[in-house]
């Protein structure tokens, strides 16, 4: 006899990523060599000093022991000062806690925020993992409709017509996940003000903000930010630590001692050694980030310039550094299909769109993290020679 499955759990889609290249294993032999554009991570590695540092510090037994669930103060304090340099944030060490990546930061804000019920508005597409996270804890996920003339910015006013007495929060990821949208600052001021007018929570994923120039917004300088605002974020991608789920939620101090409920029985604490190399960034790495964000942008701009160039069937809807949402020209095919197909055919790795919300089968995600400069020909080339 099989052992029992909840059925809530059953109906949640698999993670994307994992279903696709499942796929894989059925793949047609002497096919092209595959191009990987299905999971945005930096194909560079970490800095060299910082691989240093951390090769030192293993030989302290502390290194292996558990830290406070919040994190180690002194990585706390150094976090709040690259904020002052970054957002010149009025942010504080008990407004924050780190986690397991920005996917356990979310689940802490949820769970602190919401219960079974309860409504979050989601601009859609939005990232896959929010849906299934809120579909697990019986929580509603509410989908903000995409346009494609905004290139899928939010809309107050579509939002605001969204919003009812079980809205708890407004979920934003800027840049977003999968369409690499930008929000701009003061477009973000406005939905924050909406937030504050319900009286509910503007919930900020920013976990590829690193890779946007200068200031992303103001929000963390208004003086009672913490009662509105509460943000995730991720510096797997900052620093090319993905695998070490470098995470933080920065939210009020009550939220905070509040999610640590939850911190405590489900992580303890990030990784002590993760947050050593945290730490390391925060101080020391300022300019190796901006030099991989300017890499980055090299790269998106140089995949966008030859994938736009006219007899290119699928059309590029909206893009930035790390990531293209485009509209595949398949009319009669699912994203699904569509993915399936360019693997099949093209060697080419993708996400369908339908994985981002409702009514996206029409769409795919290119994560462009993975290309380097001289593969950007190659993989546009089998896009446009692509059969219908």
């Amino acid at each position: 006899m099989s052992i029992h499955i909840s059925s809530h759990i059953r109906d949640i889609h698999p993670p994307p990523i994992t279903e696709v290249k499942g796929w894989l294993a059925a793949r047609p032999e002497g096919g092209p060599d595959l191009i990987d554009l299905c999971q945005a991570v930096p194909d560079y590695p970490p800095a060299p000093e910082l691989i240093n540092h951390l090769k030192g510090l293993l030989d302290d037994p502390l290194t292996a022991r558990y830290t406070p669930d919040e994190g180690l103060p002194e990585v706390r304090r150094s976090v709040c000062d690259r904020y002052r340099r970054r957002y010149a944030a009025k942010l504080e060490p008990d407004q924050l806690c780190l986690t397991v990546g920005a996917s356990q930061a979310f689940w802490l804000a949820i769970m602190t925020l919401c219960q079974a019920g309860d409504e979050v508005i989601l601009q859609s597409p939005c990232y896959f993992d929010h849906p299934m996270a809120l579909e697990a804890l019986k929580i509603k996920p509410v989908f903000a409709p995409f346009e494609e003339e905004r290139q899928g910015l939010p809309d107050p006013v579509a939002i605001s017509r969204l919003i009812t007495p079980r809205t708890r929060a407004i979920l934003l990821v800027t840049p977003s996940n999968p369409t690499g949208a930008v929000i701009p600052p003061a477009l973000l001021t406005e939905l924050y003000l909406l937030a504050r007018r319900h009286r509910i929570v503007l919930l900020l994923d920013e976990t590829y903000a690193d890779f946007t120039p200068g200031q992303p917004h103001e929000l963390f300088t208004i003086a009672d930010w913490h009662n509105t605002l509460v943000q995730i974020m991720s510096f797997g991608k900052s620093y090319a630590l993905t695998g070490y789920r470098s995470g933080l939620l920065a939210a009020s101090a009550e939220l905070v001692r509040q999610a640590l409920k939850i911190q405590d029985s489900m992580a303890v604490c990030q990784p002590r050694i993760t947050q050593l190399a945290l730490k390391y960034g925060v101080e020391e790495l300022d300019d190796w980030v901006e030099a991989n964000r300017l890499l980055m942008d090299f790269r998106h701009n140089l995949f966008v310039h030859a994938f736009s160039r006219p007899g290119n069937r699928f059309r590029l809807v909206s893009s930035g550094s790390f990531f293209a949402w485009v509209r595949h020209p398949f009319g009669r095919l699912t994203g699904r299909q569509a993915a399936r197909k360019l693997m099949d055919e093209a060697g080419i790795l993708c996400l369908p769109g339908e994985v981002f919300g409702p009514g996206l089968e029409g769409y795919l995600r290119l994560a462009l993290g993975n290309i380097r400069e001289n593969m950007i020909p190659e993989a546009v080339r089998r896009f446009r020679e692509m059969n219908a």
